[in-house]
């Protein structure tokens, strides 16, 4: 009996979706796609070989982002074989094995990127708080060690999905609403009951994205309240100009990660085209949109880029 159940395992597979009523555009649309994940990995590599190369660059503030960068490469590389085989050759069926660990990579990388972000407002909460010690406050040990923590945070927390994933029969259509695969969406697939995966998630995503949120909602609390101390305009506008680039990337992640989460679990009624939607915002603008950002406002790496490619 167990070895016929892992046959049947081993063949089943999912199907994704690509964006419902436009198949004739999947050409149209492929070709946007591939020009965003060029521009991700291009952009993100770009700042990586210019931190890892430029020894000025060796600060906190820029081994941060570089942790950002190299999460929102490990992102655009985990969603590109399926979406990007669903529209440029309607590659449709996935295996239950390779969506699972698709779905690990993408929550495991999503949940590290929230963490990186917490550790990038700490940076701007000590650089304005207490400039003096943020040297002393902010060592290279005590950074690898934050950020070792949030990574093996990010991945033990959702070690057990695939797991709890796999103990369910899925004996529907099978038919996912994505392009990839997400853990409250394949659990939505299982003709069993999913009331311990439903309550799992949510704490995960609570334990995670809700109490990261809230530390650097707290943290610019005390950034603003700090600035607005200061003894001109100016010092108050160029300490908080300094967290610019940061604001962006927050809002870029949180806000279309929020929106999709509350749609999946809360919106029965939702426009299934928005919640699509919300997830390709939410997995592939961040990639875009932060080296671009970073880039723009901050003047040293900028030179930098600019050095190099005159070069």
């Amino acid at each position: 009996m167990s070895a016929a159940n892992d046959t049947k395992f081993n063949s089943a597979v999912f199907l994704l979706t690509g964006i419902p009523g436009q198949e004739d555009a999947h050409i149209w649309i492929s070709i946007l796609f591939c020009l965003m994940y060029v521009i991700s990995i291009l952009g993100n590599s770009v700042i990586l070989f210019i931190i890892k190369t430029d020894s000025s660059l060796h600060e906190p503030m820029y081994i941060f982002l570089s942790m950002l960068a190299i999460t929102d490469l490990g992102i655009s590389i985990s969603t590109m074989p399926t979406i990007l085989g669903i529209y440029l050759f309607n590659s449709r069926e996935i295996s239950f094995k390779a969506c699972f660990a698709q779905l690990f990579f993408i929550h495991s990388l999503q949940f590290i990127e929230s963490s990186v972000l917490l550790l990038m407002a700490f940076d701007r909460f000590i650089a304005i708080r207490d400039p003096l010690r943020y040297a002393s406050i902010l060592t290279l040990p005590r950074i690898a060690s934050m950020g070792l923590v949030f990574a093996l945070r990010g991945v033990a927390v959702i070690f057990p999905f695939p797991f709890l994933l796999k103990r369910f029969q899925y004996c529907g259509a099978n038919v996912l609403s994505h392009s990839y695969c997400l853990h409250q969406e394949v659990m939505k697939m299982a003709c069993s009951d999913i009331t311990v995966n439903s309550i799992y998630g949510l704490f995960v995503t609570l334990l995670t994205v809700g109490l990261d949120s809230l530390f650097i909602f707290l943290s610019y609390v005390v950034i603003l309240k700090t600035a607005l101390s200061f003894a001109s305009n100016a010092e108050c506008l160029r300490a908080l100009n300094t967290c610019i680039s940061h604001l962006c990337a927050v809002l870029l992640f949180y806000s279309p990660e929020i929106g999709l989460s509350v749609l999946h679990r809360f919106g029965k009624g939702s426009s299934s085209l928005l919640q699509i939607f919300l997830g390709y915002i939410s997995l592939l603008v961040p990639p875009l949109i932060n080296p671009v950002v970073y880039s723009m406002k901050s003047r040293h790496l900028r030179a930098r880029i600019i050095r190099a490619f005159v070069k």
